[in-house]
């Protein structure tokens, strides 16, 4: 395989859009997401993205393929909330295993399909590893701030069993995204450590946080530079951030960073803040222009889209990228070991 640490440093690479905007257009029922298979499930199962890997897997396909022919580089895996402790909503723990290793092996066949056609260009499949529902450093019960819902523990055994997966099933790079918790994303970082220990494996990780509100911070209270501090002691790929902001409003947190780390700076911001619907209006031309910004400034490693985006955007962004030279990085140890 040819290797991202060498990929990073000759262009910035492009990351997908929205897998979730993606998959409302194709309006699937509840039987859809049943499938014949979950036909008898006890509860409900709409909603269930993930599922999709297993019972519409030719949409999540078709998905994949629309992102990497819009110009991404990377693709992210449909497995959002592919942890025990998020499935437990849908009574569906015992399946975590298939929906990782199912999700990662149909990114994987798409990617493969599109080196072959333009080797000059390889294409790289990220297993996307979400934040959970839960919290390890608040309390949910404002009565009694010193409860937790889950365990530092529970985390750790939670995402390695999702990465495991996601490895075996093809992935290139583990995406610990759309971080609201620290202690959280620390828990999933270990349980990954302890896996590349394991296996002798050194998988790039790249690593995004979320800024929840205008005061410039996660939900767990840290600022950018703060929580770029917290997750320094792990041999990244990148750090970054995605979701919650727009890319106008996200620009000051990757200038706090930027300067700051010799890790490669990611980048996935929302189509714009949502409206009165929830909906997300900025056009790709809008979004494209703001996302220019940062390129000017020399601030990214890898840009794409959270929610809202489609492949249009990606086609946009990855239109004024490639106009633009990356960030300087320099080697680390951990890039001389992998390249």
């Amino acid at each position: 395989m040819v290797n991202i640490y060498s990929e990073i440093q000759k262009r910035i690479l492009v990351l997908d859009g929205a897998m979730g905007t993606m998959l409302q257009q194709y309006n699937f029922t509840e039987e859809d997401f049943r499938g014949k298979r979950f036909k008898e499930h006890p509860c409900s199962l709409k909603g269930n993205n993930d599922l999709l890997s297993i019972t519409q897997p030719k949409a999540v396909k078709e998905v994949h393929y629309k992102y990497f022919a819009a110009g991404a580089d990377i693709v992210e895996t449909n497995t959002f909330s592919g942890t025990t402790i998020a499935m437990a909503d849908y009574q569906m723990e015992n399946l975590v295993y298939e929906l990782n290793y199912q999700s990662a092996k149909i990114a994987k066949e798409v990617a493969d399909e599109f080196t072959k056609k333009e080797p000059h260009k390889p294409r790289f499949v990220a297993g996307s590893i979400g934040p959970t529902n839960r919290t390890a450093s608040m309390s949910p019960d404002v009565n009694d701030p010193g409860y937790r819902a889950i365990t530092y523990n529970d985390l750790r055994i939670a995402y390695k069993q999702q990465a495991e997966a996601l490895l075996d099933g093809g992935a290139d790079i583990l995406l610990v995204e759309t971080v609201f918790d620290t202690l959280n994303a620390k828990a999933a970082l270990f349980a990954i450590e302890e896996i590349k220990e394991e296996r002798n494996l050194n998988v790039p990780v790249m690593v995004s946080g979320t800024i929840t509100d205008a005061s410039g911070r996660t939900l767990s209270g840290q600022t950018a530079e703060a929580f770029l501090i917290s997750i320094s002691h792990i041999p990244l790929l990148s750090v970054g951030f995605n979701c919650a902001l727009g890319a106008n409003l996200m620009q000051p947190h990757l200038e706090a960073i930027a300067s700051k780390t010799n890790f490669a700076i990611s980048a996935h911001p929302n189509a714009g803040l949502p409206n009165a619907f929830g909906e997300y209006d900025e056009s790709p031309q809008e979004m494209s222009v703001q996302i220019e910004e940062y390129l000017k400034k020399k601030l990214i490693n890898i840009i794409g889209g959270c929610c809202g985006t489609t492949p249009k955007h990606i086609t946009a962004i990855a239109e004024i990228a490639a106009k633009y030279k990356p960030r300087k990085i320099k080697e680390t140890e951990q890039w001389r070991v992998s390249v």
